[in-house]
C-alpha cells in the first residue's frame, strides 16, 4: 500500500512539472497572444484600432456587412463623440481614389444653419449633370425620401459612407458594386430643396464628418491620402446640445410679443433680444419666434 501511494505522488508531480513545461513552450511560442486558460463569456473589444485591424485581417479589402440595412439612411452605430484613440483611415490607393461627384461652386457648408444642422455640403448643379460615386464602394440606400428627394447611399470599403440627395435621376440599385468615378445619378431639385444643388454627405459609421475635414473643393482632391478620424472630427456635437435648448414659437393668428411671452414665462424685451427684433416690429403669421 504504501508501494502505491508513493507511484501516485511521483505521477502526480510528472503530470504537473509537464503541464508547467507546456505552459512555458507556448509562452515563448505565442508571445503576449498566449492564453493559459480559456476565456468563459463573450470577448470584450478593449482597443477600436484592434478591433478594426482585425475586421480587415479576417475579411480581406472589404467592409463587414453583418449591419447591412437598405431601406433605413441613417442607422447609428456607435457614438465616436466619446472615443480617446485616433482612428487612420486611408482614402487613396493603388487599388482607390478620390473623385468629385461634382464640380462646382459650394453654396452652403456642414453645420449650423439658422435653428436646424446641415450635416453635409452643397454643391451647385445644373439639373441633370453627372453625379459621381467618391470613392470605391457598394450600394446601400437607392431610393426616394421627402427629406433627400432622389437619394444614394454609398458605402466604402474603408468605413465610410457617402450620401448623394436631390438628384433628379438615380442610375445604380442597391448592391451595386461601384468604382471611383462611377456616375450614382443625375442632377436634381427634389426633396426638401430650393434650386438645383448636390446635398453631399460624409459619414463613418453613420457619424457625420465635415466633408471638408478630407476634401478640398477647391483643389477637387482630398487634403492627405489618409484621415486621421478623433473627438475633433465631432466637436459640433456641443454645438448640437446648445442647439437642442433653443425653442422657437410659430405666430398664429392674433399672436402678440405680449401674449407669446406670458405663454413661455418670458418678456418681451428678452423676446426682442433673441430675434434681433424691436417692441414694434409686425409679427407674419408662420414666423418663427425664438423664445429660448
Amino acid at each position: 500500500m504504501r508501494l502505491i501511494l508513493i507511484l501516485l505522488c511521483l505521477l502526480t508531480l510528472n503530470v504537473s512539472a509537464f503541464e508547467h513545461k507546456e505552459d512555458t513552450v507556448a509562452n515563448q511560442k505565442g508571445d503576449k497572444l498566449f492564453i493559459k486558460k480559456k476565456p468563459e463569456g463573450p470577448l470584450m473589444v478593449s482597443s477600436l484600432n484592434a478591433f478594426v485591424d482585425s475586421v480587415s485581417n479576417t475579411i480581406p479589402d472589404s467592409m463587414p456587412f453583418h449591419d447591412w440595412i437598405t431601406d433605413d439612411i441613417h442607422q447609428k452605430k456607435f457614438n465616436f463623440g466619446n472615443i480617446q484613440d485616433t482612428m487612420t483611415i486611408v482614402l487613396n490607393d493603388s487599388t482607390d481614389h478620390y473623385t468629385p461627384p461634382v464640380e462646382g461652386r459650394i453654396t452652403s457648408e456642414f453645420g449650423k444653419r439658422r435653428w436646424r444642422y446641415h450635416y453635409g455640403t452643397d454643391i451647385d448643379l445644373n439639373t441633370g449633370d453627372t453625379v459621381r460615386s467618391a470613392f470605391n464602394g457598394r450600394v446601400r440606400i437607392s431610393t426616394y425620401s421627402k427629406t433627400y428627394g432622389h437619394v444614394v447611399v454609398v458605402r466604402h470599403n474603408n468605413g465610410l459612407e457617402t450620401l448623394y440627395a436631390h438628384l433628379s435621376k438615380r442610375k445604380v440599385e442597391v448592391d451595386s458594386i461601384l468604382t471611383s468615378g462611377t456616375p450614382v445619378g443625375l442632377g436634381g431639385n427634389t426633396g426638401r430643396s430650393y434650386g438645383s444643388h448636390l446635398h453631399f454627405e460624409v459619414r463613418y459609421y453613420d457619424e457625420a464628418i465635415d466633408t471638408r475635414d478630407l476634401i478640398s473643393f477647391e483643389s477637387n482632391c482630398t487634403h492627405s491620402d489618409t484621415l486621421a478620424i478623433s473627438q475633433c472630427n465631432f466637436i459640433y456635437r456641443e454645438e448640437l446640445k446648445l442647439m437642442s435648448a433653443i425653442k422657437y414659437h410659430r405666430v398664429r393668428s392674433g399672436n402678440t410679443l405680449g401674449h407669446i411671452a406670458r405663454k413661455y414665462g418670458s418678456s418681451v424685451s428678452k423676446l426682442c433680444r433673441l430675434n434681433g427684433i424691436s417692441r414694434n416690429s409686425i409679427l407674419r403669421i408662420g414666423q418663427r419666434i425664438r423664445v429660448r
